[in-house]
């Protein structure tokens, strides 16, 4: 193989390198909470809110609907 062949591809690597580098410096400076709609491919990426009463709220359906309340027995 030919040396300047090779200085030249490791050069261009280092500088793909460094642009990697660069990107994710600025990504890790800018980690503050954002105003406004998210992306759309990071709301893709976290899951959804759940709506409406979580499991084990009050309110429940009672287990022993056998006798109802306001009838009268004879």
């Amino acid at each position: 193989m030919d040396v300047s062949k090779i200085l030249v591809e490791l050069k261009d690597e280092r500088r793909q390198i460094e642009e990697a580098i660069l990107s994710l410096e600025r990504l890790a400076r800018g980690r503050g909470r954002r105003r406004g709609r998210p992306p759309a491919w990071l709301a893709e990426a976290v899951a959804p809110k759940r709506r409406g009463r979580p499991p084990g709220s009050k309110n429940k359906a009672s287990a022993s609907p056998s006798v109802p309340k306001n009838t009268a027995t004879a």
